[in-house]
C-alpha cells in the first residue's frame, strides 16, 4: 500500500506498474492512494526488486507491506 504526494497517484501508478514482478496497481480512496500487487517465486525477489525501488520514488510519502502466504 502506498501513500502518494498530493496529486501524484495517477503518474505514480504508471511508473510502478512498469516494475518487474508488479502484476497490478490500483488507485484507491482512503488512508492510502495505491494498492500494488506483486508476485515472484521467492519473497526475496519482491523485497529487492519491488519494495526497495518503490520506496525510492520521490512522490511516495509512506508505504505498508502485507504478505499473502497462500
Amino acid at each position: 500500500m502506498v501513500k502518494a504526494s498530493t496529486g501524484g497517484a495517477e503518474a505514480l501508478s504508471e511508473m510502478i506498474g512498469e516494475l518487474e514482478h508488479v502484476v497490478a496497481v490500483n488507485v484507491v480512496a482512503g488512508n492510502f492512494d495505491l494498492i500494488i500487487e506483486a508476485e515472484a517465486d521467492e519473497m526475496y525477489e519482491i523485497i529487492n526488486s519491488v519494495a526497495t525501488k518503490i520506496r525510492g520514488f520521490d512522490e511516495i510519502e509512506d508505504t505498508k507491506t502485507y504478505v499473502c502466504l497462500e
